[in-house]
């Protein structure tokens, strides 16, 4: 019985992960997935679910952008908060967006494009990191560094076959 309880959390993650992901569609650079559907997540082109990514950095957390202040890079749009948290964005795009095209960084350490809620964060190095919900941020907070490096070393090979 202790193995199977064990063994639960691992399950729970895999089933959410295996939930989350878009396998009908190629893989995008920049995270879009938004709930189509009970099991399926759809890109909307829309980045990181419509927040503002500089907002993380200058007002210390998530905060919903506007299509008043829009910006295609990447080949999805980005909404900010205000004119100047899009001049900086435009000034320095790869400052401000979050890492893994904003799909979430446990996901992407586990091998799986996942969406994200802009509630889940953290920025570390001076990098925005987002993940999926308070059990992958509370798993990612076990060893962000090494979930980085594997994130990093895996990424580009999960928007290849997917």
């Amino acid at each position: 019985m202790i193995r199977v309880l064990r063994a639960m959390p691992a399950l729970f993650v895999a089933l959410a992960l295996l939930i989350s992901v878009t396998a009908a569609h190629a893989a995008e650079p920049i995270n879009t997935l938004e709930k189509k559907g009970f099991f399926s997540y759809k890109p909307s082109g829309i980045a990181i679910r419509g927040y503002d990514p500089v907002a993380y950095f200058t007002q210390g957390g998530p905060t919903e952008g506007s299509e008043q202040f829009s910006y295609e890079w990447e080949g999805a749009v980005w909404h900010f908060s205000s004119q100047e948290h899009l001049d900086l964005f435009t000034a320095e795009p790869t400052r401000y967006a979050p890492q893994y095209g904003g799909y979430c960084a446990y996901g992407v350490a586990v091998d799986a494009l996942v969406k994200i809620e802009p509630e889940f964060w953290a920025i570390i190095d001076d990098k925005l990191y987002l993940n999926y919900s308070d059990k992958f941020q509370k798993l990612w907070e076990k060893d962000p560094e090494g979930y980085i490096v594997t994130a990093d070393e895996k990424f580009s090979d999960l928007l290849a076959s997917e």
